[in-house]
């Protein structure tokens, strides 16, 4: 009998262990619907499922425990559930809500907090997301795949750029941070590096002039890099990757409580590249060699009656150069050995205020101050520019009328070793802005704003802003935007090839201002489909019409740079189309395309301006395998040709560019609890603008023109040792030189 009990219990115990695996099943719904086809897994396992065509799924041989089981599907947000299974199967229920992009809150556009689509002027907005699709060490690169934008390198030797939007130069561009425009003249090129990737937000980007808020330089837009506010921040943070070509990028971080009203915000960026690479042989670094460290702060304090109040900071030093492979730091200035050597030296304080008062007013302040000491070849260039900014914001509602009402002043100093500069130039910018957005009804607002400058140099400046929005449907939406734009013109601090090479510069006349005007005409469309997929179609026309430019002239003289003003005018006009979408197979898209035409119109003559591609595209497919924990991203670029600057008849470079592409993939795993685990390749198609070219750099053997001979005219005059009648010249330069690379990365997420 014992015998017999003592079987019974084994098998009972064995039937048991055989039943330790159970079943997780449920529904996914959508606004009481079955939603068929969503992805269902488990994290941290290989476990997953598909829901059937009535919307219900099923995993099996789970083993007991603790779980987190997540929903989701394209076009929807994710949904998670926290499971535990102890000694029976469980069921569960999810339900998804189509994603919402477009009801994102911007504050780029009218300088106070609206969604998208409720927003008269159109924004576009990029999130931390966009910028892991495609790891780069600063915003400059990683706004490459964002259409109707591009990055434009203006040297080949020591690799600074500038930001194009629809065509028109860097100057035109006007670079906010957190709202601030703290980024402009000398620093334009540095504005977008050392932000650690991690601390953004969002970065918004308005196409057309929006000078009636922030002033004269944002005529041909302006990008706004927003910052993490400290509570919504990673406790810690720390992201790293290197390349093929040897560069290693670091950002790290994190946040902390000071007391109990205070949060403190921590980040910083290193980035270090010592690999002298020559691959098109002509005895010059095809990558600027670069050791840069940025520190970034920022406080948030808890007030009374929920009143903002922040304060951050950010300290950036760069050391960079370019130039002959055998170039040392002993030989900075000289005329043996060409190098163009970069000290940068920066730090900025931006902060919000808002008063203690019934009225919602907000002061907002920043100081930036920035030293340059640079040589090119036996050429120094020392500058330093301080420019302090404070405005005071009044927002307030009256029935129909949604006021905003502003007082600002800028203070400039700027001076240089250039004899453009013989005394320090200091310039008191006061100003006063209204705008108003009145509401007719729910489908149509009239928005009117204008700001008055008083700049000593030029008097009394005006720049007039209107928007019409009309949205006949909730899912479709017409915008309308006119307005002017204002803009003296800094020649040294925004023109770089005014430093570089053997071109003179010539300034025929005083520089006036430059003036334009522009319209811009928007149309969206959201458009959900019943089976998940949901598209987002986004396409602009404008055209910009110049009074005055300031467009260097490389073609009358191939030995100089002309500055002169515009004898007649210039324009710039063009359609950008965007399509996001999110279909069936788990496949997110964005593809983008521009087609424009920037010229200038003098004596009854019109070219085409230089550097300056008629068409470009760009795109972005993504796509995660939620059991495997991949994720596969492919982006690129595509530019048509564009004319480019030569030295003469006899140059054998290329007149125009070919059209050519940037192409990248990548792949990530984050099925690691905090950490991700990333890498690919760059530049797939291992493109160099040197292809095609015999040089890209002329007389890159004699940098110094020792070899050169001039006729009585100044002319070159072509030799054995010159056939092509050239001088040094690193202007010529119209993509990056970095070719095919692989990178690889771990990023690390505490929340």
């Amino acid at each position: 009998m014992k015998l017999i009990n003592f079987l019974i219990v084994t098998f009972y115990c064995a039937t048991i262990a055989a039943q330790t695996t159970y079943k997780v099943e449920g529904k996914v719904l959508s606004n009481g619907k079955p939603l068929p086809f969503a992805n269902i897994y488990i994290e941290n396992t290989e476990k997953g499922s598909t829901t059937n065509e009535n919307g219900f799924f099923v995993i099996e041989n789970v083993n007991a425990g603790n779980y987190a089981v997540t929903a989701s599907f394209t076009g929807y947000k994710t949904q998670k559930k926290t499971i535990r299974i102890s000694n029976k199967n469980v069921f569960i229920t999810f339900h998804l809500n189509e994603n919402e992009d477009l009801e994102e809150v911007i504050v780029t556009g009218t300088l106070k907090a609206v969604t998208r689509l409720e927003s008269p002027v159109p924004v576009e907005v990029y999130s931390p997301t966009f910028l892991k699709k495609n790891p780069t060490p600063n915003i400059f690169e990683a706004l490459q795949n964002v259409n109707g934008v591009r990055p434009q390198l203006n040297c080949n030797v020591c690799n600074t750029g500038d930001i194009h939007i629809n065509g028109l130069e860097g100057p035109y561009t006007l670079v906010l941070i957190d709202g601030m425009p703290i980024v402009s003249g000398l620093s334009t090129v540095y504005g977008l590096s050392g932000i650690p990737n991690s601390l953004i937000e969002q970065i918004e980007v308005v196409k057309g002039p929006a000078s009636s808020l922030y002033g004269s330089e944002a005529v041909g837009g302006l990008i706004n890099v927003i910052t993490k506010l400290p509570e919504n921040a990673p406790r810690f943070f720390a992201d790293s990757f290197v390349t093929g070509w040897g560069e290693v990028n670091i950002d790290a971080g994190f946040k902390a409580n000071v007391g109990e009203k205070a949060t403190v915000l921590f980040g910083a960026n290193y980035f270090k590249y010592d690999n002298i690479i020559d691959n098109n042989h002509d005895n010059f670094t095809d990558l600027t060699l670069q050791d840069r460290i940025s520190i970034f702060q920022k406080w948030d304090f808890k007030r009374a009656n929920n009143k903002k109040l922040s304060l951050a900071g950010r300290y950036f030093y760069e050391d960079r150069w370019g130039g002959e492979l055998q170039w040392t730091k002993a030989d900075r200035g000289g005329n043996e050995v060409y190098g163009e050597s970069i000290y940068t030296s920066r730090f900025e304080i931006l902060g919000n205020y808002e008063l203690p008062i019934k009225e919602k007013v907000n002061l907002q302040f920043s100081y930036s101050d920035h030293d340059q000491n640079s040589v090119y070849g036996d050429t120094p260039y020392l500058a330093q520019q301080r420019i302090a900014f404070g405005q005071f914001i009044w927002d307030k509602k009256i029935n129909k009328h949604d006021l905003l009402l502003g007082t600002a002043i800028r203070y400039n100093y700027y001076n240089d070793n250039t004899t453009a500069t013989p005394n320090a130039d200091k310039v008191t910018i006061p100003s006063l802005f209204i705008q108003d957005e009145i509401g007719f009804s729910k489908k149509q607002s009239l928005l009117l704003g204008m700001r008055y400058d008083y700049d000593k140099r030029h008097g009394s400046i005006y720049t007039p802003r209107i928007a019409y929005k009309y949205k006949p449907t909730d899912t479709d939406i017409i915008r309308v935007n006119a307005g002017t734009g204002f803009r003296v013109v800094n020649l040294f601090t925004e023109e770089h090839a005014a430093l570089t090479g053997a071109r003179d510069v010539i300034i025929e006349e005083e520089l006036k201002p430059e003036e334009s005007y522009n319209v811009t005409l928007n149309y969206l469309k959201k458009l959900y489909l019943k089976n998940g997929m949901y598209f987002t179609l986004d396409t602009s026309a404008w055209y910009t019409y110049f009074t005055n430019a300031i467009i260097p002239d490389y073609d009358t003289n191939p030995n100089q740079i002309i500055y002169d003003n515009l004898d007649g005018h210039s324009t710039s006009k063009g359609l950008s189309f965007n399509i996001d979408a999110v279909l069936k197979n788990g496949i997110k898209a964005s593809i983008g395309a521009t087609y424009q035409e920037v010229s200038q119109t003098e004596n009854g003559e019109r070219t085409e301006q230089i550097l300056t591609e008629k068409y470009s595209g760009v795109w972005s497919l993504s796509y995660k395998n939620y059991p495997t924990n991949l994720t596969v991203d492919y982006t690129g670029n595509i530019y048509g040709p564009m004319r480019l600057p030569l030295l003469g008849d006899l140059d054998p470079r290329q007149e125009y560019s070919p059209t050519w592409s940037i192409q990248n993939i990548q792949i990530t795993h984050d099925g690691l609890q905090n950490l991700e685990i990333y890498g690919g390749v760059k530049n797939l198609l291992n493109w160099t603008p040197n292809k095609g070219n015999p040089f890209i750099i002329a007389r890159a053997d004699d940098p110094f023109d020792e070899n050169v001979q001039f006729d009585t005219n100044g002319a070159v005059i072509a030799t054995a040792d010159n056939p092509y009648a050239l001088t040094f010249d690193p202007s010529y330069v119209y993509g990056p030189n970095q070719g095919i690379r692989l990178f690889f990365g771990l990023r690390y997420t505490l929340n």
